[in-house]
């Protein structure tokens, strides 16, 4: 991470890299089968075996099995696959963001609107 040197990183976040996109491949591509509504009902009908399906660490399947998210960022989730996932559990990425920066929803939302987003 030469290249980010002289960058602060961001508090709570999670940098995805290389090496993260590596350690959370069968992971986000778990979460992007739920584009389709079969794998959904594959994954609600036997969440730990469609985990094992995609090889996902163990680490990785207990945090699905949690639904944690935090966990999920931190073990190579990228966001935008995980959001199908967050999709299945009735959340959506304001959700996470809140999460995210260890707020309420209703805090996160009021965020945006004060930064005008």
């Amino acid at each position: 991470m030469a290249y980010l040197k002289n960058e602060v990183p961001v508090a709570g976040t999670v940098f995805f890299d290389g090496n993260m996109a590596r350690k959370g491949y069968g992971l986000n591509k778990m979460c992007f089968s739920f584009n389709e509504a079969y794998a959904r009902d594959a994954f609600k009908a036997d969440e730990a075996a469609y985990c094992d399906k995609f090889k996902l660490s163990e680490v990785q399947k207990q945090a699905v099995l949690n639904r944690d998210l935090l966990t999920l960022i931190a073990e190579g989730g990228n966001i935008y696959y995980l959001a199908k996932f967050a999709g299945l559990l009735g959340m959506n990425m304001q959700d996470i963001g809140a999460l995210q920066t260890g707020v309420s929803l209703e805090a996160f939302k009021q965020k945006l609107v004060d930064a005008g987003r």
